[in-house]
């Protein structure tokens, strides 16, 4: 921590350390591990639907496997490694049931409260949804996180008025954003940040695929056949400038590597030579990207805003392209997308439904905000928050369940 200045460690309400001998990062990384958010997303919905099969990563495994990268790779930069576990974390927090369709449910009817999208939520629960810490003035601050860490989960330090697309705040949480951004260059992420979202990339470009060769989704044979399909997924889904000879290149590096599977068929075998496989393919991605940034920016520590975290771009597009098999074989598969279409009438009828009789559907913890709203655009916020807080199993439970107070006349 002695990398890191005192207004890095500061918090917007001030707390006093409970113990001698904990870092204010320590105490960040507590917060988020004992949060409800975070244990809500072992019940949330990765890319397969996890239960399914005993196999499929939940949100939660794949945050624990992300931090997992995030805090070697930050290490060995000089960055400290409990707040790379903090952002980490916390990166996900935010996403609402049905991963990246249940997000875009709800950005389709949020418009009125001013958008909704999963970066912007995390940021929300960290600063005022979770349960944690109170003002003076008797408001929440949610985890109250320290400055360091807050900013480390940023991964788009603006506002919906500069990208309406991809943003990290809404605008009315910007108190505390502006607070966190204090000193900070504009619209630049702090190589914390940086760290946790190649991480994040890394982390589910690889285990998609795991997941996806185990459920038998998806066959390395025919990656050469669908490479145009996959390039395009490339520019079209994940927004890369690619060319489809770089892709081509891509794979064929990945198909000569020693770890590479010719076929899964289910065995123990093969799923160890599997799991070798994820490994070796995290520890390119991450030793490439450390060895690149020491090169550029040398030995010292390399904390918040001293240097970028420098990715190579072969590996850059090898990522690209493994996010994109899960793209097309998993996201983009045709049997998905009734089930997509059956989430979303789910998450649009929750918010329809709690919002026509509120407060008496609301929970509990939503009941005070409900109250302090004046306008309809507020009470929207409320209700969308908690839509967006609800684990898969639970969105399904609440829906049977207010569908059967409507049909009986409760």
């Amino acid at each position: 921590m002695s990398n890191y200045s005192q207004s890095d460690l500061e918090r917007f309400v001030f707390e006093p350390a409970k113990r001698a001998g904990r870092t204010e990062f320590m105490r960040d990384r507590a917060r988020v591990i004992h949060s409800a958010s975070l244990r809500r997303l072992g019940a949330k919905t990765q890319v397969a639907v996890p239960w399914e099969n005993d196999f499929q990563r939940t949100r939660l495994a794949h945050s624990l496997e992300v931090a997992q990268i995030g805090r070697e790779l930050g290490d060995s930069l000089g960055a400290d490694p409990d707040l790379l576990d903090t952002s980490c974390l916390a990166h996900d927090l935010g996403h609402p049931p049905f991963g990246h369709n249940g997000e875009d449910a709800l950005a389709s009817i949020s418009g009125d409260a001013g958008g909704f999208e999963g970066n912007a939520q995390s940021f929300r629960l960290l600063t005022r949804l979770e349960a944690k810490t109170i003002s003076l003035e008797g408001k929440s601050v949610g985890l109250n996180l320290s400055r360091a860490s807050l900013d480390a989960v940023t991964k788009y330090p603006w506002s919906n008025s500069i990208n309406p697309r991809k943003y990290g705040v809404y605008a009315d949480d910007l108190e505390i954003f502006t607070w966190m951004r204090t000193g900070a260059p504009d619209g630049r992420r702090c190589i914390e940040a940086q760290i946790m979202d190649w991480s994040d990339d890394v982390s589910y470009s690889v285990h998609d695929l795991e997941d996806g060769l185990v459920a038998d989704q998806i066959d390395v044979n025919n990656f050469s056949r669908d490479l145009p399909v996959l390039h395009s997924v490339m520019i079209n889904d994940y927004g890369m400038t690619v060319s489809e000879l770089e892709a081509q290149d891509a794979l064929k590096r990945l198909q000569q590597l020693s770890c590479w599977p010719q076929h899964y068929d289910g065995t123990h075998s093969a799923l160890a030579r599997l799991k070798d496989l994820t490994s070796q393919l995290i520890g390119r991605f991450v030793l490439s990207a450390e060895v690149e940034t020491r090169r550029v920016h040398g030995d010292q520590p390399l904390v918040r805003y001293s240097a970028n975290l420098e990715v190579p771009r072969d590996q850059k597009v090898e990522v690209g392209l493994l996010k994109s098999i899960a793209g097309h074989y998993l996201i983009n598969a045709p049997d998905a997308q009734e089930r997509y279409a059956k989430q979303r009438v789910i998450i649009i009828d929750l918010v329809e439904m709690i919002l026509a009789r509120a407060p008496k559907n609301l929970d509990s913890i939503f009941l005070e905000d409900w109250n302090y709203a004046t306008t309809n655009a507020e009470r929207l916020r409320v209700v969308i928050d908690q839509v967006a807080s609800l684990t898969d199993p639970g969105a399904y439970a609440l829906h049977e369940r207010l569908t059967a107070q409507i049909h009986s006349g409760v």
